[in-house]
């Protein structure tokens, strides 16, 4: 079943890069990117990041926060952080309970072969916890004005 716009957000509780667990019952009464991606300082990944980062101020004089999610590990991530110099946090999760939730681990195939992983997903939950967007056809290098739209 895929999330759509209008759905409640499946509730969480993750560890973020620093080992602190966040719900997304601590966003309640704001904004929230959340964003999916498959890996840790790979060429996507890390443009996609990095534009959320150049942009995070206005992100948030929009009212938003921004949560980034992967099945790295908090160590991975925190290298992640430190590396980008990224303003917020990233999610671990390891036993892609989050990613099962949002319907973001799926198949996938490159050169005729399939596999499993992440489906790079970015959903935009209003202060109600409720589904406002949902973009999947995410653009690495400007993808904060995707959301701002």
């Amino acid at each position: 079943m895929k999330l759509q716009p209008g759905d409640k957000a499946p509730d969480f509780s993750v560890n973020d890069e620093n080992g602190n667990v966040v719900s997304l019952k601590d966003f309640k009464g704001k904004k929230l990117v959340l964003y999916f991606y498959p890996k840790d300082m790979t060429p996507g990944c890390t443009a996609e990041s990095c534009n959320l980062r150049d942009n995070y101020k206005v992100l948030q004089k929009q009212g938003y926060e921004v949560l980034g999610v992967s099945t790295d590990s908090e160590k991975s991530h925190q290298k992640f952080i430190a590396k980008e110099k990224l303003p917020f946090h990233l999610l671990s999760d390891p036993d892609r309970k989050l990613h099962d939730a949002y319907g973001t681990w799926v198949e996938k195939s490159m050169y005729g072969r399939k596999y499993m992983g992440t489906a790079r997903t970015t959903f935009l939950i209003n202060e109600k916890g409720i589904i406002e967007d949902v973009i999947q056809k995410v653009n690495t290098k400007d993808h904060a004005a995707q959301i701002l739209k």
